[in-house]
């Protein structure tokens, strides 16, 4: 085209430049330049080649394969451990005795702190005394009865007095065990700020014991995935804060919809690692959709227009547009439910410059 306005310029310039002539022989000599610029056009035609809308393209290609795709709901949960308690005395009183410090593993059922309990030792002795004499009663009662001495009444007053005693005894030592803290799991001392002599109260002083070798995440899940997220559900679990992650599945799944959340729990133990800690941030990124003979494709290889979404493909060498219906997106790839079959080779990079039918030359396959 710029050699054809080139020429036409020196025409017109040469045109002008000539001895004025009869219009008649004017147009005769011009209709000869046309027939000379058509021949000289056609030939540089011929020359240059196709246009550039008929050029080859580079483009990148994903060989479509059936395999496992997964869709993924991504919720923040929190880990905690299975048993996390504070062990708080039952009665008032005042520390006498501190047997743990923190960051000391605990038994079930190990004493922990011991409070004022002196008037009740006091009363157990007297009664354990008094139990002493009943016992005895009772045998020499129980001797002579034996022996068809004495009366029946008298055996079975010896017996229940001897029973009450007991049982006043038994109520003493209960009500002194009130006086003391108890480990109720097996853990470590996680936190503890008590002294000797400070007065302690129920559900008011008391001492954290963790049990840390059995941790959880629990999160609350939208209640629009009821129907799709469940017991036993796989689910990676990942920590940010120390970099690390697990794949399990989900160990619980409320049935309830909390009416102000809108939200119902869920769940999932993890394996014991040092790197876990309770009060941990965790992301739960749950499987609520899984299919094991699904084609995808990247999702950049899909293109919308308004009749819905279309993809090239690789024909040959020749860009084939391929209208498809896309299902679930998940880790940037797109589920193709209908339109796309196993083997073919889907364009992705390069794609938007195409159109239906233009030449492609394949540079690279992506997995």
């Amino acid at each position: 085209m710029k050699n054809l306005v080139y020429i036409a310029a020196m025409l017109f310039l040469a045109a002008c430049s000539s001895e004025p002539k009869d219009k008649k022989a004017q147009l005769a000599d011009l209709k000869k330049q046309q027939g000379e610029l058509s021949d000289k056009i056609a030939k540089l035609q011929a020359e240059i080649g196709p246009t550039d809308s008929a050029q080859v393209m580079d483009v990148t290609v994903y060989a479509v394969e059936p395999g496992k795709f997964s869709n993924y709901v991504e919720i923040q949960g929190r880990i905690d451990a299975q048993d996390n308690v504070i062990a708080y005395p039952q009665a008032p009183g005042v520390i006498t005795n501190i047997y743990v410090k923190t960051g000391q593993r605990v038994s079930k059922g190990q004493t922990l702190v011991q409070l004022d309990n002196s008037v009740l030792r006091q009363q157990i002795a007297q009664a354990e005394s008094q139990v002493a004499l009943m016992r005895q009663l009772y045998n020499r009662q129980k001797n002579l009865w034996d022996q068809k001495i004495g009366t029946e009444v008298q055996f079975l007053q010896a017996q229940t007095n001897l029973q009450s005693a007991e049982k006043s005894l038994s109520a003493l030592r209960q009500q002194s065990n009130q006086f003391r803290i108890i480990s109720p799991i097996n853990g470590t001392v996680d936190q503890m700020d008590l002294k000797l002599g400070q007065a302690a109260s129920p559900g008011q002083t008391g001492v954290h014991v963790v049990n840390d070798a059995i941790l959880k995440v629990k999160a609350n899940v939208p209640e629009s995935y009821a129907a799709s997220v469940a017991t036993g559900n796989s689910v990676k679990v990942v920590v940010p804060d120390v970099g690390d992650s697990v794949v399990t599945k989900v160990s619980f799944a409320g049935k309830a919809i909390d009416a102000a959340s809108r939200s119902f729990p869920v769940e999932v133990k993890l394996p014991s690692r040092n790197s876990f800690r309770p009060n941990m941030t965790a992301v739960l990124k749950i499987a609520d959709y899984t299919k094991t003979n699904a084609l995808a494709i990247p999702i950049k290889a899909v293109q919308k227009s308004e009749t819905g979404d279309y993809i090239f493909v690789n024909a040959n060498g020749i860009a084939k547009q391929v209208v498809i219906k896309t299902g679930n997106i998940s880790n940037g790839r797109v589920e193709v439910v209908s339109g796309l079959s196993a083997g073919q080779q889907v364009i992705v990079e390069g794609a938007t410059d195409l159109e239906d039918g233009d030449k492609v030359k394949v540079m690279q396959g992506i997995n």
